[in-house]
């Protein structure tokens, strides 16, 4: 008996519930590759994508998924330049799928992301027709203000180091609030409702992902 998958389970199947009482659309998978199958499900051959820098997206196989001729993929990774990296930034606001994760999310279904640059959290909140979200069980809190000390304390200190920052976060480990030339806390996204009907899609997954 696996009780760290019922475990996930069941308190992913309530997040499903919560999620989708805030007019979205949400799933639970087991595996990456379920969240694999039910993501290339949802995505029409022949759609735009675009996406932010998410690790959870890639872990799963997905930004390889869509890197085919089957979809047109907007890949910042293949820009040669800053100008080109942020025009295809810019063409977020005009596809048909924007892909990326949470930085947290709360039981009761609230949604925390924290942005440097804030292309992701501004494609989250309008443009593009849908917003995927591929999320790791790890990401699941108690309650909204949990949330968003994962988002601030956790992820934001850990993608900051990936990305080579150098932040007092990076070198202590939690968010000093700081107000650094590269600080990567500079927008902070909650999303607690969807205006639009199933907008937002969300795959939660029974593993850890992303940071």
């Amino acid at each position: 008996m696996d009780v760290r998958k019922m475990r996930n389970e069941a308190l992913g199947q309530r997040v499903v519930k919560a999620l989708e009482s805030r007019n979205m659309e949400a799933y639970y998978t087991d595996t990456k590759e379920e969240a694999l199958k039910k993501a290339l499900e949802l995505i029409p051959k022949g759609s735009t994508i675009n996406m932010g820098g998410s690790a959870s997206v890639h872990e799963i196989g997905l930004t390889d998924a869509v890197s085919t001729d089957e979809y047109v993929f907007y890949d910042r990774d293949q820009a040669k330049t800053p100008e080109e990296k942020n025009e295809i930034a810019l063409k977020a606001f005009t596809c048909d799928w924007f892909l990326g994760s949470a930085n947290a999310i709360s039981e009761d279904g609230v949604i925390v992301n924290i942005d440097g640059n804030a292309n992701r959290v501004a494609a989250y909140a309008f443009g593009p027709k849908n917003v995927l979200l591929i999320v790791g069980m790890n990401k699941v809190v108690k309650t909204e203000e949990d949330a968003m000390h994962r988002a601030r304390n956790e992820a934001a200190p850990i993608n900051n180091q990936r990305f080579g920052g150098n932040n007092p976060c990076v070198k202590n480990g939690s968010c000093f609030d700081c107000k650094s030339a590269d600080c990567i806390c500079c927008q902070i996204m909650i999303t607690r409702f969807s205006r639009i009907p199933k907008r937002f899609k969300v795959i939660l997954v029974g593993e850890d992902l992303g940071f």
